[in-house]
């Protein structure tokens, strides 16, 4: 609203006389009533220039309006009228995505369908409390962006959801009647204006100006002057201005109450007001004359608007064209149509315009507009065909289109080469729309053109029969198809007419007494392909008979395999099979029987789905051992694919039955493997390679690449002098591996002589022997820290001449090594490196790769040097690296010739605005506010939300509140500034530093700044405020599920204040509820209960949900039972009745529970997740597996909606069966579970760490041992890494070590070990448990991923000394220590006030993080 309001040039009073229009006819009241007091000028008596704003048309797609600024429009509405106990995170969860949809659709086709709308208002419907946002993203949905719904439909689903929502509790404000008015008057719905203003204000609602303007508008639809004039005397007494829309409201309403000429002269009016007539005000006058059929009129009117420079675009005359149909003139419009430019948006425009003519009846003048559609354009913009006329056709059809039209349409549009097949398409709109008897009139029609008709056209039609089985309708589509000379298929009759019947024979008589002829051979095979899918004992004895014709297999395959699966008839399968593989009537002449079973048994293991062949097991095996036992045997080939199927299904017992039906007499090769025992932990594999490494050597055979691994494991414990012990004993068997190990450990321990002299021997070895690039940056590094820089050149040198080629990880490196330079050498070091880097062309120039020489110059505070260096850098190579710190130290210094320079050349090259952003931070930084906000105030400076955040996020890490705080407030007139997230900045710093004074500060500025916060700001504010024991100035917007986990504290008895009646009252009660206050809400509802006042549902519920949050089930139960007295068929919603079973839950009383579940979803109702999971527990705590399961049974009818994962159920039903003391019933659970597949992403810790709690020694060693068996015979190794995981969080580090060692394989399960990392380090204290496990397991992930997760455990600790040895740890070993890592450390020192031996990275730790995440990504 306040957008439209400042858009608008209003007027204010006027002499009545100025609006005289002489000789003008009147209907209704004169002119100069209508109009005084309305138009004003200013002070010196002159009208003020009026520039019209642009304004979309009435009837033209709105939803720039609609959809774009509902979010603003919900912002205007006060939020004082929403009732509350917090706005549920489903809620917003579902406008966001309600919003979306439909902005996309109209985005892409400027229309929505009722379908996609209907399901958005369903899903409204089940949060339980509509939002006032979906009240209006719903009405405003439903005028014009429906073009393919009638008029009359529109409103009739307008006001259905109006009914709904307002039943719901939605609370309506002058916002949502303007949207309703809105839709009746495109929907040209007929009402009485004064009767909506009476309901109006019966709802104490205030009619705004847009309310007023509408109603005008609503009149003069009419063609009702004298109604119009009532509504501008309301305006007149409200002292509201008159616009462009109301003005063209009543040329509109002048044109339609016949005087066409008063209409036209209200341009003259507009004009003297100061008002330029725009392109709706010549569009109103337009359709004036196009429902009189006035051309001459209509074109004198289309030239007065170009000469008086108003450009009228595509959709104006497209509103013209509508006029002209719907008034009956449609020999006027092939004329208006040559007048379309087919400009930028024409396509969508004309689409919806078609599909509106046709809704209407006029889809002779929509087939007129379709065929002036750009010929290469495709109607249906995703696409692909270049057919037109796609979207007409089916709007045709689902219009009920009579048959010759259609038939008329399609043949223009082929004929004119506009659709390939026009008639195929309309039949397949007909039959998506289930209608028969067009689909077979259409077929006909097909037929009359020598145009194939195929069985599969027929499908759609028996699919429904199917459904409903209905027999006599399969049995009329089939008559149909005969009776167009349509044989059906066999696979028409396999699968859409025989199941639609209960047997066989009931399908033959059905057909026979229809006069359908059976002697088909289609119909013999469609008999045998249901046996074989329904009936294997039957299908034995038909194909066994020796007179049965033969028959290829691959005709029955497919039905037969279902069957296999199917049934447990295990001795008709091997009937079937032994027949098969004997009978050369069921093999092509080519091929042999025995072939075509070994290809059989292959493919139904294929078709079966690893859950299947392990649920079916035992019936296979039965199966295949009576298979062997009739001398059926498969070939090699079949025998390894099928072992293949097998082993990737984790059946690997079958087997060894399946190897059973190799034949004997042909040998088999590498079909069974062993496998070796290997040794876990550094010290095992040193001592197992030594033992090897000695026999070898005593055999007199090579053991090079033993001695390799040895250095290898020697160089992961660090132990140099040993790797170097043993290279001397065994020089003649080193490799040149072996080598690049070791140089690579000197340069860990900073041994450079001896990494060069190893460098040395291998080149002379092997003159050919080349390092990878790792190693070759670990030598130039080690020779950089030790002042040996032009050796390190040489090795750069080096690196080029044998093309060792760096990624991005090395250039990491080579960016590390300039820092170490940087430290150790100074500048000239520096840039001697970065010179052979760059010149060599080694790697690409990078911001990280300048960075060092810049930082090396600043070290030394020479900040000339470091400007020259800086200039030079971009002058060269583009970058601009650490601009920001020389500005500061520039300003620090107060050198202004080196700063004017450095402004300068960055205004030069990166632009002025760029420029001025770094010479504000870098004042703020400073502290010199002034110069700053001089800075800011630049005219023409806009915002750059991105520099705006780089900086705050960097003084939120730095903790520096006065400069964030100086950045928020002199950006408070920056234009395109978004407030609310400046000030979300400063909060974030506060809820950091836990200043609930500042916090407080902030919100007073935000309500003097008239800055309207978003949900998250408000929250943060509450967090900070409420942690601090401050009250909270506002209601708090929270998710349901949020007040659900929170306990509310009983306040201390208030003295009861006076019930007040009205309103007020409720919005009192509910806003009580929102903060928490239930008792006081209580104590309020039961006063006025007792004086005999009734409430809306929607109170009573918000209060039962604020008193069941706090645990107060008896008063919420009372509350009820009030309600109930009061509101008959009171239902709570689907929040209070979660919270209802949470709150039995709690208290054990789960049949209750269970009870209320049950009736929540008989009303098609939905329960939170939260309380689904709560009753689960306590009825698992209480044994009851009985009722787990009927909890899992009622849950699984509503699909996936609720997220749940089946081991809720599973894990829970386990503690009860352990709760009865049922261990084997537990275990037999899990091992179903975890050998149907997929078992390696289903947890069963919540279990094990329940087990620990209750320390149940006993449960714990049956699940172990079946944790056990599923790793080692299944290769399923999720349970027992989730007990081994709980175990090293318990502290149980022995009992750990001894799983280990009996489940080698869980140093394997690699993403399992790195998400506990990940879970683990987010909490303070937790670094002994990640030693723990990194002591059991070394190195189940790259040292990068294991270092990266100890630094942050070392930062959420604040252990600075810790994260130093680790950073020293991780220098000496060659690790990449990345930026994240290295953000964390810098902080650290600074937080104990030091300085890090390393440049700080400059960026947030979101940034590094984003970074580090993408980069893991890519590899």
């Amino acid at each position: 609203m306040a957008a439209l309001l400042r858009s608008a040039r209003f007027l204010r009073s006027s002499p009545s006389s100025l609006l005289q229009i002489a000789g003008t006819r009147r209907n209704g009241s004169p002119l100069s009533r209508l109009y005084s007091g309305s138009v004003g000028v200013g002070r010196t008596g002159v009208l003020r220039q009026y520039k019209r704003p642009t304004v979309q048309n009435a009837s033209s797609p709105v939803w720039p309006h609609a959809a774009g600024c509902v979010r603003s429009y919900a912002i205007a509405t006060e939020k004082k009228d929403e009732p509350s106990i917090a706005v549920q995170s489903k809620q917003a969860q579902h406008f966001d995505w309600a919003l979306a949809k439909l902005d996309n659709s109209v985005k892409r086709t400027g229309r929505i369908t009722k379908t996609m709308l209907q399901r958005i208002f369903h899903d409204i419907c089940r949060t339980g409390y509509p939002s006032g946002n979906h009240a209006l993203l719903l009405l405003r949905s439903c005028g014009s962006l429906l073009p393919e719904m009638a008029l009359e439909e529109r409103t009739e689903l307008a006001h259905r959801f109006w009914d709904k929502l307002q039943e719901l509790g939605a609370q309506y404000d002058v916002s949502h009647y303007n949207a309703l008015l809105k839709v009746y008057l495109q929907n040209e719905f007929k009402f009485s204006p004064t009767d909506f203003l009476a309901k109006m204000e019966a709802a104490s609602v205030i009619p705004n100006r847009v309310t007023y303007q509408r109603l005008i508008a609503a009149y003069c639809q009419d063609g009702d002057i004298e109604g119009a004039s009532k509504i501008l005397g309301f305006m007149k007494t409200k002292d509201l201005p008159i616009t462009e829309a109301v003005f063209n409201a009543l040329v509109t309403g002048h044109a339609r109450a016949g005087d066409i000429e008063s209409a036209k002269n209200i341009l003259s009016v507009m004009r003297g007001a100061g008002i330029q007539p725009g392109p709706d005000t010549f569009v109103c006058l337009l359709n004036g004359y196009a429902e009189k059929g006035d051309m001459d009129s209509l074109k004198k009117t289309l030239e007065e608007a170009e000469t008086a420079d108003c450009n009228l675009m595509d959709r104006d005359i497209m509103n013209v064209i509508s006029t002209l149909a719907k008034a009956g003139h449609k020999q006027h419009i092939p004329e208006m149509v040559e007048r379309l430019r087919h400009d930028r948006g024409y396509i969508p425009g004309a689409m919806n315009l078609c599909l509106s003519l046709i809704t209407q009846g006029h889809d002779d003048t929509s087939f007129l507009i379709l065929k002036s559609f750009p010929s290469f354009i495709s109607d249906d913009l995703n696409a692909d065909s270049a057919n037109l006329g796609n979207f007409f056709l089916r709007h045709c059809i689902n219009m009920n289109t009579p048959l010759e039209k259609i038939s008329h349409y399609c043949k223009e549009l082929r004929d004119a080469n506009l659709h390939t097949s026009p008639l195929i398409f309309a039949l397949l709109c007909a039959l998506e729309a289930k209608k028969t008897d067009l689909s077979l009139n259409l077929m006909r029609k097909l037929k009359e053109e020598n145009l194939p008709i195929r069985p599969h056209y027929f499908w759609p039609l028996l699919t429904q029969h199917i459904k409903d089985k209905n027999e006599a309708g399969v049995v009329g589509v089939v008559k149909g198809m005969q009776a167009l000379d349509v044989t059906p298929d066999l696979d028409t009759l396999s699968t859409y007419v025989y199941p639609a019947f209960s047997s066989v024979e009931a399908a033959r008589l059905a057909l026979k007494e229809a006069g359908i002829s059976l002697d088909s051979e289609r119909f013999q095979y469609s008999e045998i392909r249901i046996m074989a899918a329904s009936n294997l004992a039957q299908l034995y004895t038909m194909l066994s008979d020796p007179s049965h014709p033969p028959l290829d297999m691959g005709v029955f395959r497919g039905n037969l395999i279902r069957g296999f699966r199917k049934s447990d008839d295990t001795e008709s399968m091997v009937k079937l099979t032994q027949l098969l593989y004997t009978d050369q009537r069921f093999s092509k002449e080519t091929a042999k029987p025995a072939d075509t079973v070994s290809y059989f048994l292959y493919n139904l293991i294929d078709s079966m789905s690893e859950s299947d062949v392990q649920a079916q097991e035992d019936k296979l095996r039965n199966y295949i051992n009576q298979l062997q036992a009739k001398n059926i045997f498969i070939s090699a080939n079949i025998y390894r694919g099928i072992r293949n199927l097998l082993e990737a299904r984790h059946v690997p017992e079958l087997i060894k039955d399946i190897i059973k039906l190799v034949n004997p007499n042909k040998q088999l090769s590498n079909v069974l493997f062993s496998t070796a025992t290997h040794p876990t932990g550094l010290e095992g594999k040193v001592t197992f390679l030594e033992a090897k490494l000695a026999g070898l050597k005593a055999e007199n055979k090579p053991f090079s690449s033993t001695l390799k691994q040895i250095i290898q494991v020697l160089a992961i414990e660090e132990n140099l002098d040993y790797a170097l012990e043993l290279k001397q004993q065994h020089e003649h068997e080193m490799t040149d591996g072996a080598y690049a190990i070791l140089i690579n450990l000197c340069c860990r321990h900073n041994n450079v002589e001896e990494a060069l002299n190893l460098k040395e021997e291998m080149s002379r070895r092997d003159s050919s022997a080349v390092l990878d690039a790792s190693k070759y940056i670990a030598l130039v590094k080690v020779l950089a820290r030790n002042g040996r820089v032009e050796e390190a050149m040489d090795m750069l040198k080096e690196m080029k001449e044998n093309d060792v080629v760096l990624n991005d990880s090395h250039v990491t490196m080579l960016a590390d090594v300039l820092n170490v330079a940087a430290s150790n050498g100074g500048a000239p070091a520096v840039q001697r490196l970065q010179d052979t880097i760059f010149t060599l062309g080694l790697a690409k120039t990078t911001t990280a790769l300048c960075t060092p020489l810049i930082s090396a110059y600043m070290n030394s505070n020479d900040l000339p040097g470091a400007l020259d260096a800086l200039l030079e850098c971009h002058r060269r190579y583009g970058h601009l690296p650490r601009i920001h710190d020389i500005f500061v130290s520039l300003v620090e210094k107060g050198d202004t010739e080196l700063l004017q320079k450095a402004m300068d050349v960055l205004s030069r090259e990166r632009g002025e605005m760029t420029m001025l952003y770094d010479l504000f931070f870098a004042f703020l930084q400073t502290g010199r506010y002034r110069e700053a906000c001089k800075i800011i105030e630049t005219p023409g400076l806009r915002a750059k939300p991105g520099r705006l955040q780089w900086y705050a996020e960097r003084c939120i890490y730095n903790h520096q509140m006065d400069a964030l705080e100086q950045m928020v407030y002199l950006t408070s007139r920056l234009f395109g500034c978004d407030r609310d997230e400046m000030y979300s900045y400063l909060l974030t710093l506060c809820k950091e530093t836990n200043d609930w004074k500042k916090a407080e500060a902030v919100w007073t500025k935000i309500q003097e700044e008239n800055v309207i916060p978003r949900e998250r700001t408000l929250r943060m504010l509450a967090e900070v405020l409420k942690s601090n024991g401050q009250e909270v100035p506002f209601e708090v917007p929270e998710t349901w599920c949020e007040q659900a986990a929170n306990t509310q504290q009983v306040k201390p008895e208030t003295p009861s204040k006076p019930v007040e009646i009205g309103p007020q009252f409720q919005i009192r009660l509910l806003t009580l509820c929102k903060k928490g206050k239930a008792d006081e809400a209580y104590r309020m509802l039961k006063e006025a209960d007792k004086k005999g006042v009734a409430l809306g549902p929607a109170s009573y519920d918000h209060v039962i949900r604020a008193l069941l949050s706090g645990g107060a089930l008896e008063d919420a139960m009372a509350v009820k039972d009030i309600a109930q007295s009061h509101v008959p068929g009171f239902q709570l919603s689907d929040i209070a009745n979660s919270l209802l079973v949470v709150s039995q839950s709690k208290r054990g009383q789960t049949k209750d529970a269970v009870e209320i579940l049950k009736s929540m979803l008989q009303q098609d109702n939905m329960p939170s997740p939260f309380a689904i999971t709560r009753l689960v527990q306590a009825l698992g705590s209480q044994g009851d597996v009985a009722g787990i399961t009927e909890v899992q049974t009622l849950v699984e009818g509503l699909g996936t909606s609720l997220n749940l994962s089946t081991m809720v159920f599973t894990n829970n039903k386990a503690l009860a069966y352990i709760k009865q003391g049922d261990l084997e019933s537990a275990v037999e659970m899990f091992e179903e579970v975890y050998t149907m597949g997929k078992g390696n992403s289903l947890s069963m810790s919540f279990v094990f760490r329940k087990l620990l709690e209750e320390d149940n020694e006993k449960a714990l060693d049956k699940l172990s041992a079946m944790a056990e068996r599923m790793a080692n015979h299944f290769a399923c190794y999720r349970p027992a890494s989730d007990l081994f995981l709980n175990l090293v969080d318990f502290d149980k580090v022995e009992d750990a070590k001894f799983m280990l060692a009996r489940v080698n394989a869980l140093a394997e399960q690699k993403e399992v070990l790195v998400s506990y990392l990940a879970k683990t380090s987010q909490t303070p204290g937790q670094v002994g448990k990640i030693n723990n496990l990194l002591t059991l397991i070394p190195d189940f992930a790259e040292k990068e991923v294991l270092y990266s997760y100890l630094m942050k455990c070392h930062a959420v600790d604040k252990d600075l000394e810790a994260a130093k040895a680790l950073y020293e740890r991780m220098q000496e070993e060659g690790v990449v220590v990345d930026e994240l890592s290295l953000k964390r450390l810098a902080v650290l020192y600074r937080g104990a006030g030091k300085k890090a031996p390393f440049p700080e990275p400059p960026e947030s730790f979101k940034f590094y993080a984003d970074k580090l995440k993408e980069s893991t990504v890519k590899a």
